[in-house]
């Protein structure tokens, strides 16, 4: 019974609130709806090549970090097993996978900035 006057409680509070919200979407100008009629607004400027290069670096980049943080957590976990051979070979596998992962980011950025600069080269001609 107590779940359903809560429920109850949730959907009352909504529904009083509820007109108040939609209110305050109708007036455009204040979401910056006109801001974009402007011409000094520059939503897109780089070349669809440099894009996709850039957004490969950050996923690949954010990906190296993730690594490198698994090879961190391996390695305290190594420090503070105390000797206990289980928690060892526990941080050990962490370290393993950490580098495994690290060595397949670097080859994807190798063969990623190869095929780039590639494409970049062909298409330019």
């Amino acid at each position: 019974m107590k779940g359903g006057e809560k429920m109850k409680k949730i959907l009352i509070s909504l529904m009083v609130l509820a007109p108040s919200m939609a209110s305050a979407q109708t007036n455009l100008d204040s979401w910056g709806y006109n801001d974009f009629s402007e011409s000094n607004i520059a939503l897109g400027s780089k070349d669809l090549k440099e894009t996709i290069g850039g957004v490969i670096n950050i996923i690949l980049g954010f990906l190296g970090i993730l690594t490198t943080l698994i090879i961190l957590m391996g390695g305290f976990k190594w420090m503070t097993s105390q000797g206990n051979t289980e928690k060892v070979d526990e941080a050990k596998k962490l370290i393993g996978a950490g580098i495994v992962g690290l060595v397949i980011i670097l080859t994807a950025y190798a063969v990623s900035r190869f095929v780039l600069s590639e494409l970049y080269a062909q298409t330019v001609e």
